[in-house]
């Protein structure tokens, strides 16, 4: 018998459906998860969007704050309003902090967001949120890390949240139930190809 025989390979997967059945019968806690999206690598947001996009189809209503962003059109954002009012969306940064050149602005915009984040989680028909970016606002201490933290971990119980962005605070990872680094393997950015619409933004 070689290991291409048909019987060997279905009593294999047999075995193996058996196992994955049964890991997933033993879990049975449902809950609003906390799932954070770090790391130097692409896709942090890309992913969350995703993640916005699965809720969709099922007929979720979900909030999208943009914490820094919201000084450029995004594909992203293009797409999701399409939804109508099953989609909120908020982008009220102006850019990353190079940008602005700004401190007091930055923390505004971010402070401003974040009290639109706080309502959209009280809202009891938002089922999903995602804080795009959040890790850089408190990276650079636009927010009060304390507050952020001790909120996000009192949310409704039912309430999924995404958090994106590089560097997320070890109290972010404490309180989170999935957290996702990206690795940077390689980028195209660093071969000299620009930002590219469809791909970036």
């Amino acid at each position: 018998m070689t290991n291409d025989d048909p019987e060997r390979h279905k009593s294999k997967m047999g075995k193996r459906k058996a196992v994955q059945d049964a890991e997933v019968a033993s879990k049975t806690i449902e809950k609003g998860l906390l799932i954070v999206n770090t790391g130097p690598g692409k896709g942090k947001t890309t992913a969350a969007m995703g993640l916005a996009l699965r809720a969709l189809g099922y007929g979720w209503k979900i909030g999208i704050v943009q914490f820094i962003k919201g000084a450029w059109n995004t594909g992203e954002r293009a797409a999701l309003e399409k939804f109508g009012n099953l989609v909120t969306f908020e982008a009220l940064g102006e850019g990353f902090t190079w940008n602005t050149q700004d401190k007091a602005r930055d923390i505004a915009a971010c402070g401003k967001s974040w009290e639109i984040a706080k309502a959209l989680m009280n809202d009891p028909k938002v089922r999903l949120l995602i804080l795009d970016e959040l890790n850089i606002a408190l990276r650079y201490d636009y927010l009060p890390l304390d507050d952020v933290v001790a909120t996000l971990a009192a949310r409704r119980p039912e309430l999924h949240i995404v958090v994106t962005g590089r560097n997320a605070k070890p109290e972010m990872i404490a309180i989170a139930d999935t957290v996702t680094e990206m690795a940077a393997v390689k980028h195209h950015f660093a071969a000299g190809v620009k930002t590219q619409i469809g791909i970036e933004h």
